[in-house]
């Protein structure tokens, strides 16, 4: 490869137009440098190039110790072009190594780019932001386009005296699926609540109508985008969104609406849960699903936004076999809650992985457990036909059901009386979300808010959360296994743990990673600096993961959370160490806070 073809790959010079790299091409100079050679020297005179490596590699030294390893493809030499100042650290060839030199007076008029400037002068947050907001597919936001493009049409209103029969006739003449109800405050009535609630539960046609809509109202903002109503349809598991500006309803906007855009949208997806009956349904959904996140992706959003779109309908699947069992089952003999954690508490998933799910019913539903041990193997096998492979570990509903005062008193227990060893059990279980179940689960929420005040707890829990570290060498080069370099392992789940363990310090009852970094800002218990390291470095292995799985799905091969580094740029190789250098560093400063001394 030739020089500029080789440097054109790389950050930022990949950036730069044709006058430019023909500018840069007019000063560029190859040097060679042997093993050992000083090449830079702390304190020593100014560089007056910059370096690019080649082939080989160098060292960042400081009073005799390693700082740092760089790599073929990084740069060296210009926070001293930059600043014209002695060199903070000692540059020792590591091997020998082959050089391209670029002039201080060419470097100059390189950085009058914005774009090539910005690269040495922002910060590392921001050029994780920027990385993690590049596509994989070069399309358009088309799920960002404001939804009044779609030309929504105005609410049909009718007055509170109306009766159902009315109503009915009403969306009969009009061929529309929903009314607004001019009551206090105002409701909405659609063709389902007719159904569900009036024909379903032997109301009569002359019942008010404003007596068995829902009331008040929920609505979105007008200017909201189409991403933005498809999640609080999801959110809400309604098919219809009314449009609110300046306190008025002025638009409704159905799922059929949505579901024009394309035949992969969640919205289909969702219709098609609701109908679900047999294995046979179920066997569908893995793959269906697959398609509508590559479909998200196509559209413009990122790995961090499609999580909570697939948390919903995953959530909708389990809602769906829960109400299958009970129908079976009979209705539960006590109150209860479903649970989800680990990824799926924290609506990270993207596709399909493990199942991490319990079960919580009240103290009077203990004398039923055969009942909630029947409705906890309905589901979870239900879910095992929908291809959620079972929990490894064991963390599903079938081993862990309890009584809510059982769950506190373990809660309590890992939080009192914290042993490591049962702590790292633990972990997942504080990420729990609540699915379906009208039980109250406000006795373990203030259980898991109480936690951050333990100082023995959270220690241990700082401790355990350093126990996962990023694939780094000693000298902080990526380390690479046979298949690859394991995103999950080496990255996202330190920065989960990191955002746990300051978001309880910060007394959070968030759940999701970005919530709980955003809150543990807000307390001061992590500094912005770091947060938004944290918060860009986990969106980008996000992106990171999602694009090498639905590769490898669409390859025919083992979907994992393993990224091999031949399949990355030269400019995603840069990011992800990077990333990975700054957890390390997140993780010694949290090891040193916390009085640990070494990394788990």
């Amino acid at each position: 490869m030739e020089p500029l073809e080789f440097i054109h790959t790389l950050p930022p010079f990949d950036t730069l137009g044709s006058e430019a790299l023909k500018d840069l091409g007019s000063g560029l100079d190859v040097s060679y440098e042997a093993k050992d050679a000083r090449i830079l020297q702390r304190g020593g005179t100014p560089s007056r190039v910059l370096y690019i490596i080649r082939k080989g590699t160098v060292r960042l030294e400081r009073d005799g110790a390693v700082v740092q390893v760089l790599e073929e493809g990084e740069c060296f030499g210009f926070p001293s072009l930059i600043g014209r100042t002695a060199p903070h650290v000692d540059v020792v060839a590591a091997e020998d190594v082959l050089l391209y030199q670029i002039p201080g007076d060419v470097f100059d008029r390189l950085m009058t780019h914005r774009e090539f400037a910005e690269f040495f002068l922002v910060d590392l947050s921001e050029r994780l932001r920027r990385a993690a907001d590049l596509r994989q597919f070069p399309v358009g936001r088309e799920l960002g386009t404001p939804v009044g493009q779609l030309r929504p049409r105005a609410p049909v209103r009718v007055p509170a005296t109306v009766t159902v029969g009315e109503a009915a006739r009403t969306m009969r003449d009009k061929r529309i699926s929903s009314l607004i109800i001019d009551s206090d405050p105002p409701g909405i009535i659609t063709d389902r609540d007719l159904r569900s609630r009036v024909l379903a539960e032997g109301r009569g046609p002359d019942t008010l109508a404003a007596d068995v809509a829902t009331r008040p109202v929920r609505t979105i903002s007008a200017e909201a985008t189409l991403f933005q109503t498809l999640v609080f349809m999801l959110e809400h598991h309604v098919h219809h969104a009314p449009l609110e500006a300046g306190g008025e309803i002025t638009g409704m906007v159905t799922d059929t609406d949505l579901l024009r855009l394309s035949v992969k949208s969640p919205l289909y997806l969702l219709r098609n849960i609701e109908r679900v009956t047999t294995t046979e349904d179920l066997a569908r959904y893995s793959s269906e699903l697959a398609g509508m996140v590559e479909t998200m992706l196509w559209g413009g959003l990122n790995a961090a936004e499609i999580g909570p779109v697939v948390s919903r309908l995953n959530d909708a699947l389990v809602v769906r076999l829960l109400r299958l069992a009970e129908d079976d089952l009979g209705p539960p003999p006590a109150a209860y809650a479903w649970i989800v954690f680990g990824s799926e508490g924290r609506m990270e998933q993207t596709l399909l992985t493990d199942q991490d799910n319990a079960l919580v019913y009240a103290d009077d539903g203990e004398g039923h457990e055969a009942y909630f041990e029947a409705l906890a193997s309905r589901v979870v096998h239900g879910l095992i036909s929908a291809s959620f492979p079972p929990c490894a570990g064991g963390f599903m509903a079938t081993n862990w059901r309890r009584s809510l005062s059982s769950w506190v008193q373990l809660f309590r227990g890992w939080i009192e009386m914290p042993e490591p060893r049962a702590l790292i059990e633990a972990l997942n279980f504080f990420d729990f979300r609540r699915v379906h179940g009208t039980l109250d689960l406000g006795a373990l929420e203030q259980v898991l808010r109480r936690a951050g005040r333990e100082t023995l707890f959270m220690a241990q829990l700082a401790r355990a959360s350093l126990g996962l570290t990023p694939p780094l060498g000693a000298f902080r080069s990526i380390k690479s296994e046979d298949e690859g370099v394991d995103l999950k392992k080496g990255g996202l789940a330190p920065i989960v743990s990191l955002a746990r363990l300051y978001a309880l310090e910060a007394g959070s009852g968030d759940r999701g990673t970005l919530d709980r970094i955003d809150a543990a800002v807000a307390a001061g218990t992590l500094s912005r600096e770091g947060g938004q390291t944290l918060a860009e470095g986990f969106r980008l292995l996000l992106g990171l993961r999602l694009r090498e799985q639905l590769r490898a799905r669409r390859e025919g091969k083992t979907v994992s959370n393993s990224v091999r580094l031949d399949h990355l740029s030269p400019v995603e190789r840069q990011h992800l160490k990077d990333v990975f250098v700054a957890i390390r560093e997140m993780q010694s400063a949290t090891a040193l806070r916390h009085a640990i001394s070494r990394l788990a």
